[in-house]
């Protein structure tokens, strides 16, 4: 019996299982180590070794020989995948010394080295549990968290040492709060030296963080989740830094002025010393500060300002072997590449993220077209040098001279890893859909919004039958739906198959662009992004036989948001709309995020008011089913709950669906799904003919 799409997609965790991923290549290219489970439905990812030169692939380590239990993993490592949206099990990350020969992981709180060469695996005496561990560049000390202090163990003796220890049961040393990995991209709170010797350490006090409590109330038995959530304009937590001897000998406070500065966007430690980037609250002014080792104190290295915001580029700073700065610059609508201050990547080619500094040479990923991230590598002798050639999305890890690039066309369901410049590939396990979709993209309107239309296998456009049109939207900054990879459109092309016209649209504000696209949503996140999905809609018409008299739009968080938008603002466009985790109320989401596009509350109260769905309840006249999950800690129940409120106090019905104990990601296989079952029942009756 052949495996229906939705419930092939949720157990493969949307083919995401058996796919190789966290590729790290030693120095000197002797050798690359990954993750990648058994199979498509696996989700207990092991530790694997491939030879460069033969193909060969060797299982280092396995969670199933080493004899623990996942099922109730450690707080921090819950909300570390939760942000992370990890959807698998098993070995999850890893960290390795600086040659590759020795690496380091936790595995349900306890913490294992593995020998790369030989693949034996020891457990170490930890404190537990155990979270973030991370080898020391030498490979003789391994660093981790455990009850919010930092430990350092000493490989040679076993002798586990406390350098980094809270003041009080708000404090945490050696972990990121929750603004650094949700929004900043920063997973990790502290930074080895490159000889293992001392440790740049972030220092969190939540104290002055508001706390809310997420109940389950399928369960009220259990006592309510309590979280330091920063709403938009109310504190932050307190982050500071400091330098720590390995051996718990002291510690030195790194200082600026956290006042004026109180994000740390990101730190680095090289030969050079630390450098460390921190931000205005109102994230339009960045500094780059070097550290100096013995007293802590800091000297910019490089500032930037904007007068809307500056976004945070992955990879930077960083310095080439001879001392210059890698960094971006924002120059008109270009994001370049500079190396020592100097632009060294052409207008129109926009940076996305640095992927490594290797001698003077960069690796880097870029876009030319919107829909396509190609991996590009800048030297001095060479000048740019593009690696990747099909159009499709890409990335790559480079170590000696060996560059392993992982990516995925618009022809292809499934990513390929391989060696450049050879016929050596690592294996991808995942299962291929049983669906084939076919997305036809093409450029929107006078603003060319990058569109994706998915048609019904076997829709004949000669049969003259009108098709209802269902809008598939994120919509919203940070997120890119129209690209050239095949995979991302297997559920847009089920979708269609159950009888619509499925249109998928980015519309200003998302990546990939440059600065005057993204920074166009600024004050303004509902009528620029309408405007753009309504534009979308008209010219995927003018190409189909599509039925504007039936339209309906679905969409996740900032999608969610979006399609309760469309059908409150323009129910003559839109007319239907399921809506899942939306935010509703600007003011319930934090700080980093919604001060960006709308500032701070107190300072523009009229934007708050202009973005929030609650003030719109009245107007709502078309099926409305809002769907979120109770665990959500990112977008709270409580978006969803003051919207139906003011719905029912308006007198608009309305259908709510509470998923219980499901967080923001709905990783469970029955919830998953079912919930695409549900939404094209809902949307179906809500189109049908009257």
């Amino acid at each position: 019996m052949t495996i229906s799409f939705p419930r092939q997609s949720a157990r493969t965790r949307r083919f995401t299982l058996g796919a190789p991923r966290g590729i790290t290549v030693a120095p000197d290219g002797s050798s690359v180590v990954f993750l990648r489970s058994r199979g498509g439905t696996d989700p207990v990812t092991c530790l694997w070794r491939l030879d460069p030169a033969t193909g060969e692939e060797t299982l280092v380590a396995d969670p199933a020989r080493l004899d623990v239990d996942e099922s109730d993993l450690p707080a921090e490592e819950r909300a570390r995948r939760e942000r992370a949206r990890e959807a698998a099990g098993g070995i999850v990350s890893y960290t390795a010394d600086e040659a590759v020969r020795r690496a380091v992981f936790a595995l349900a709180g306890q913490l294992f080295l593995v020998d790369l060469a030989d693949g034996s695996v020891q457990r170490l005496p930890a404190a537990t549990p155990a979270f973030d561990p991370r080898l020391d560049p030498r490979g003789r000390r391994v660093a981790y968290v455990a009850e919010r202090s930092l430990h350092v163990v000493e490989l040679a003796s076993g002798t586990d040492t406390v350098v980094a220890r809270p003041e009080s049961p708000q404090i945490s040393y050696g972990l990121a709060e929750f603004i650094a990995a949700e929004e900043m991209g920063r997973m990790r709170g502290y930074w080895w030296s490159p000889d293992g010797q001392q440790l740049l350490v972030a220092r969190v006090d939540e104290t002055p963080v508001q706390r809310w409590h997420i109940a389950d109330p399928a369960n009220p038995g259990r006592p309510a989740q309590e979280v330091a959530y920063p709403a938009a304009g109310t504190a932050n937590a307190i982050v500071s830094l400091f330098l720590v001897n390995a051996e718990g000998e002291g510690k030195t406070a790194i200082a600026w002025d956290r006042g004026m500065y109180p994000y740390v966007v990101t730190a680095s430690w090289g030969e050079r010393g630390p450098l460390v980037v921190v931000q205005t609250r109102d994230q339009r002014t960045l500094r780059i500060l070097r550290a100096d080792v013995l007293d802590g104190e800091t000297s910019v290295e490089h500032a930037d300002h904007d007068s809307v915001w500056l976004e945070i580029v992955p990879g930077v700073p960083a310095r080439t072997r001879t001392g210059a700065l890698v960094w971006t610059r924002d120059d008109g609508d270009t994001r370049r590449l500079t190396v020592g201050g100097e632009p060294v990547t052409p207008v129109g080619l926009q940076v996305r993220a640095v992927l490594g500094v290797q001698g003077e040479s960069v690796l880097f990923t870029a876009s030319e077209e919107p829909t396509e991230v190609h991996v590009w590598r800048r030297s001095p002798d060479e000048g740019l040098t593009r690696l990747t050639e099909e159009p499709g999305v890409y990335a790559a890890v480079r170590g000696g001279d060996v560059t392993v690039l992982t990516g995925t066309s618009l022809g292809s369901t499934r990513s390929r890893t391989w060696i450049h410049g050879s016929d050596v590939e690592i294996a991808n396990l995942a299962e291929q859909p049983v669906i084939t979709p076919k997305a036809e993209l093409f450029s929107a309107g006078e603003r060319e919004i990058r569109t994706a239309v998915l048609l019904p296998s076997g829709y004949d456009p000669a049969s003259g039958e009108r098709l209802p049109v269902l809008m598939d939207p994120y919509g919203g900054p940070h997120a890119q739906r129209v690209l050239a990879v095949g995979r991302m459109y297997c559920e847009a092309q089920w979708l269609a198959d159950q009888g619509f016209a499925v249109v998928i649209a980015d519309g200003r504000g998302s990546p990939g662009r440059g600065p005057a696209w993204e920074r166009a949503v600024s004050g303004d996140l509902c009528e620029v992004v309408l405007d753009d999905q309504v534009a979308a809609l008209h010219a995927a018409a003018e190409r189909h036989p599509l039925d504007l008299e039936r339209v309906a739009i679905r969409g996740w968080s900032f999608g969610g948001f979006l399609a309760a938008l469309a059908v409150l603002r323009r129910p003559g466009v839109f007319h239907a709309a399921v809506a899942g985790a939306p935010v509703t109320d600007w003011l319930l989401y934090d700080t980093h995020y919604t001060e960006r596009y709308l500032g701070h509350p107190d300072e523009e109260p009229e934007a708050y008011t202009a973005n929030s769905l609650i003030e719109d309840a009245p107007k709502l006249e078309r099926p409305l089913m809002i769907i979120h999950g109770l665990a959500d800690d990112n977008v709270v129940a409580a978006h969803t709950l003051r919207l139906s409120s003011a719905l029912l106090a308006a007198g608009r019905p309305h259908t709510v669906l509470p998923l219980s104990g499901v967080t923001h990601m709905t990783p469970q296989e029955v919830v998953a799904e079912n919930l695409l079952h549900l939404q094209v029942s809902f949307l179906k009756d809500a189109l049908a003919p009257r």
